[in-house]
């Protein structure tokens, strides 16, 4: 089974497919903008107010030239950077179970383009299903490091 075509989520026939892919890039999402509006409801709604992310003329002459999103801002996106890039037939629900391992190793500058890659990395007998951790590189359209790498466990209940 080959990676998500642009567009099209790569469909898994059942929880065994799914498994056998542990160790596997699984897909890569769509690309998705970080405008200023997205950054100043995410400041809004946390508190998180920090010219970094909200003052762009203060910015302008700070360490990445321009307001950057925030760390957590990325994490949050992971569910709509994800959303289109796996399906596996024959669950009957996914249960966010949280996260393993979050690293945000790049700044998002504003204007910037992000999407995830997948990769599979376990996929293991829970009492109620499959605990799978799948690793999302969040990568910035045109740079070489992620802005964000975080492993994500989800609940799979047949």
């Amino acid at each position: 089974m080959t990676a998500s075509a642009k567009g099209v989520p790569r469909r898994f026939s059942g929880i065994d497919a799914f498994r056998a892919c542990v160790g596997e890039e699984i897909g890569v999402g769509e690309w998705f903008e970080i405008d200023q509006e997205r950054i100043d409801a995410f400041a809004e709604i946390t508190g998180d107010r920090q010219w970094i992310h909200v003052d762009p003329v203060r910015a302008a002459s700070g360490p990445y030239g321009a307001t950057i999103a925030h760390g957590y801002l990325t994490l949050s996106l992971i569910p709509v950077l994800g959303r289109g890039i796996y399906t596996v037939d024959g669950v009957r629900m996914t249960i966010n179970y949280g996260l393993d391992r979050v690293r945000f190793p790049r700044a998002v500058p504003v204007g910037s383009r992000i999407r995830s890659r997948a990769t599979l990395v376990s996929a293991d007998d829970a009492d109620s299903g499959v605990r799978a951790v799948v690793r999302h590189t969040i990568e910035i359209e045109g740079q070489d490091r992620p802005a964000c790498v975080a492993e994500t466990v989800r609940l799979l209940v047949p």
